[in-house]
């Protein structure tokens, strides 16, 4: 048994006696298809939002047992903008995930991203399949590999570094992708590319951002329910860990995703604080996220 299976047990027993087996994810699926002109079958996309919600919500990611209520609450928004052909398309994808807080109705937000460069082929009427050794498709493997990345961010923040096996199942997605035509895959095509992102995580240099995932919310939201003015005090102290990755990787792809999730809730956690405490979290949150500035100097404007 995980040590995340563990925890969520201790989270959620008091909302249901109910042991059925599920699958780890609960993720809602939409398809935007709007920029799409022409005569365009409304059925197909339709099914394209069956078989990806099937495809997550089915598939079994790892080895630890959830309950129903245990999945981790997840989405996915493909926007399609353009048909190269009757069964290739283009967009984006939008994967967001977020995380519950002990003793709390409230959910953390632990990932939100938009992926640019998603092209990919869907045939109607057909199952979508995966397999973790081989690349089979390029719908497949972009919807897998944020799979893992998101049950990865999810370990992270219930163990030290719990969620390493998701990280390298995402790899090798990407390192099977090597030789695929489609973008997102490769080093030398961006820096902040599903390539940099699971590389920079498996990287000690970037440990600090999954250590501090961890003190972040096993150790400071998690307590903040009882212990408000404790739970805060920890999750300032680490921001510390991500001090130390910016020092050596200034402005790196992985430290602004892990903001693209956490910057509100970090000025809705501090706005609560003492003046003192303010000033201290607002000093350090614009020296390792300099670009959000105006967001963070709101937590001083708050009384």
């Amino acid at each position: 048994m995980g040590v995340r299976y563990f925890l969520h047990s201790v989270l959620f027993i008091f909302l249901s006696v109910v042991t059925l087996k599920a699958q780890e994810l609960n993720c809602q699926v939409t398809i935007n298809y709007n920029q799409i002109q022409g005569t365009v079958e409304r059925q197909v996309f339709d099914q394209m939002q069956k078989v990806v919600y099937e495809f997550m919500n089915n598939t079994k990611w790892g080895k630890d047992v959830y309950s129903v209520q245990e999945r981790i609450d997840c989405s996915i928004l493909i926007n399609v903008t353009s048909k190269a052909s009757t069964e290739d398309y283009e967009g984006t994808i939008q994967v967001q995930s977020r995380r519950p807080v002990f003793k709390s109705s409230y959910y953390a937000p632990m990932f939100n991203y938009i992926d640019e460069n998603f092209q990919f082929r869907f045939q109607q009427f057909t199952q979508l399949e995966f397999n973790l050794n081989s690349f089979q498709s390029n719908l497949t493997s972009v919807l897998a590999y944020y799979a893992y990345v998101m049950l990865a961010i999810d370990y992270d923040s219930f163990s030290p570094l719990g969620g390493t096996e998701y990280w390298q199942k995402a790899q090798q997605i990407v390192n099977n992708a090597q030789s695929a035509s489609e973008k997102g895959w490769k080093s030398n095509e961006s820096n902040r590319n599903r390539y940099w992102l699971v590389e920079n995580a498996l990287t000690p240099v970037f440990q600090g951002i999954r250590d501090c995932t961890y003190e972040y919310h096993r150790k400071g939201l998690d307590i903040m329910q009882e212990k408000p003015d404790e739970g805060r005090a920890t999750i300032l102290t680490s921001f510390d860990k991500l001090l130390k990755v910016y020092q050596l990787r200034p402005a790196s792809f992985n430290m602004q995703l892990f903001f693209n999730a956490k910057r509100d809730e970090v000025v809705n956690i501090f706005s609560q604080g003492l003046p003192e405490e303010k000033g201290r979290v607002v000093e350090r949150l614009m020296t390792i996220d300099p670009a959000n500035t105006t967001t963070y100097l709101k937590i001083q404007e708050s009384k």
